[in-house]
C-alpha cells in the first residue's frame, strides 16, 4: 500500500484539445491495482466535480499517459493511455487517445527519454492498449521539444508548433478486423424501429450512426443536445447501438456489461452530409469547408465539444472502406475512390485528417497510415499529492 500523501512526479499536459497527468513509468508501482489507486486520487475520481484531484470533471481532461523506453527494435518508447472516469473508479485501459498522442513526443524529449535532434526529432511511439506504432514528428530547439510556432486547431486558443503523427497500420486496433461484423453496414431493431449502423476499427473502433435517424440535423452541439427533452432516449438507444458493438468484439456478454465495465469502447458518432452550423465558438462553418460533419460520444454517453484524433483516424479509415456510412458521405462530395484528406466539421470548428493510401489491383484502397497535425504544450511539472 502506498503511504497517505505521497507526491508522485508527474507532469500536466495539453495535447491538441485534450489534457492529462503525464507519468514516467519508474515512478509508479509495478502493480496494477496500486497504479490505478495513485491514478483515481490524482484526479479526485470518483466524484462528478473531481474536486479533490487534478481531474477538469469531463472526460477531456481527465486522461492520463504513463511513459518509459521501449526495447523494441522498431520504437523508442511505450506509452500507456488510460481514460479517468469522472464518476466511477475506473482507468480504462482498453482505448487509445490521438489527442494525448501528440503530447507523448514532447514529454519524451524533455525528460531525455529520447534524443532531441534539431530542428526536429522523430520519435517512434508504441502504444500498448492497441498494439499499434505511432511516429510523430516533433518540432525541437535547444534540446527542448518546441511550444510556440503559428499552427492553430480548432478548439485550442492561439497557436503553437506543429507536430506530426502518423497512427501505423491503424486497422483493427482492438478487434483486429477492419469491420468487426464483416459488412460495411448493419442494422439493429430497436423498439420496432431500425437504425443502420457501419462499425469500424481503426485507431479505436467507432460505431457511425445517422442522426437523421434519431430526428437531429447531426450540427447539435453539445449543450444543444444536453437540451433537447428527449436527450435521455436518444442515449439510451445509442447504449444499446454501442454496448451491442462491445459484445460483438468481446469486450462484454450483455448489455449490462457493455454499460457498466466497457464504457470506453467502442465509441459512437453521429455522421452526415456537409450543412452549414454555427461552431460552439460561434464561428459559422460553412457547408463548402467541410467533408463531412461529425459529432462522437465519450465515456457516459456525453457528445465531445471537439473531435477525437483516433475518432478522426477511423474517420478517414473509413471513408476510404466501400460501403461504409462514412464512405457514402464523403465519397459523393469529393467524387473520388481515393480520399486522403477529410475535413471534419466538429462541435467546435473543423479538423483536418490525412492518410497514406495503397492501391490494390482491383482498385480498392488501403489506409497505410492515419495522419494528424496537432500542438501541445507542457503546463505544469512537479509532483502530485495523493491519498490512501
Amino acid at each position: 500500500m502506498f503511504e497517505p500523501n505521497k507526491k508522485i512526479p508527474c507532469v500536466y499536459m495539453r495535447g491538441g484539445t485534450s489534457k492529462a497527468l503525464f507519468f514516467n513509468d519508474k515512478d509508479l508501482p509495478t502493480n496494477e491495482e496500486e497504479r490505478d489507486r495513485i491514478i483515481l486520487s490524482a484526479f479526485g475520481t470518483p466524484d462528478r466535480r473531481q474536486i479533490d484531484g487534478m481531474g477538469g470533471a469531463n472526460t477531456s481532461t481527465s486522461k492520463c499517459a504513463i511513459i518509459k523506453k521501449s526495447d523494441r527494435p522498431d520504437a523508442d518508447i511505450e506509452y500507456d493511455f488510460g481514460q479517468v472516469d469522472v464518476n466511477n473508479p475506473i482507468v480504462g485501459k482498453t482505448m487509445n487517445c490521438g489527442n494525448i498522442s501528440s503530447a507523448v513526443g514532447p514529454y519524451a524529449i524533455d525528460e531525455g527519454l529520447v534524443p532531441a535532434t534539431e530542428p526536429m526529432t522523430t520519435v517512434r511511439i508504441f502504444n500498448t492498449n492497441t498494439q499499434k506504432i505511432i511516429v510523430s514528428q516533433v518540432p525541437v530547439k535547444d534540446g527542448k521539444a518546441m511550444t510556440e510556432g503559428e499552427f492553430a486547431i480548432d478548439g485550442v486558443p492561439g497557436t503553437g508548433a506543429k507536430i506530426t503523427l502518423k497512427f501505423m497500420n491503424p486497422q483493427g486496433a482492438a478487434s483486429g478486423k477492419l469491420l468487426p461484423t464483416g459488412s460495411p453496414k448493419d442494422e439493429i431493431v430497436i423498439d420496432g424501429k431500425k437504425y443502420e449502423f457501419s462499425f469500424v476499427d481503426a485507431a479505436n473502433p467507432v460505431i457511425f450512426v445517422h442522426p437523421e435517424d434519431f430526428g437531429l440535423s447531426g450540427t447539435e452541439t453539445p449543450a444543444q443536445f444536453n437540451a433537447l427533452p428527449n436527450c435521455g432516449e436518444i442515449c439510451r438507444i445509442l447504449e444499446i447501438i454501442r454496448g451491442t458493438g462491445a459484445i460483438t468484439i468481446g469486450y462484454a456478454k450483455d448489455l449490462e456489461e457493455a454499460r457498466i465495465h466497457s464504457q470506453t469502447l467502442p465509441k459512437i458518432a453521429f455522421v452526415t452530409s456537409p450543412v452549414a452550423y454555427e461552431a460552439g465558438s460561434g464561428e459559422q462553418i460553412k457547408s463548402d469547408r467541410i467533408d463531412i460533419v461529425g459529432r462522437l460520444f465519450s465515456v457516459g454517453m456525453k457528445m465531445i465539444d471537439a473531435y477525437m484524433g483516433t475518432g478522426a483516424i477511423c474517420t478517414i479509415t473509413a471513408a476510404n472502406t466501400p460501403g461504409t456510412i462514412v464512405n457514402d458521405i464523403v465519397g459523393k462530395q469529393k467524387n473520388s475512390h481515393q480520399i486522403d484528406h477529410v475535413r471534419i466539421g466538429h462541435p467546435w470548428g473543423v479538423m483536418d485528417v490525412f492518410a497514406d493510401l495503397a492501391i490494390h489491383e482491383d482498385g480498392s484502397y488501403e489506409v497505410l497510415s492515419g495522419n494528424l497535425e496537432r500542438t501541445a504544450r507542457r503546463i505544469m511539472e512537479g509532483f502530485v499529492f495523493v491519498r490512501a
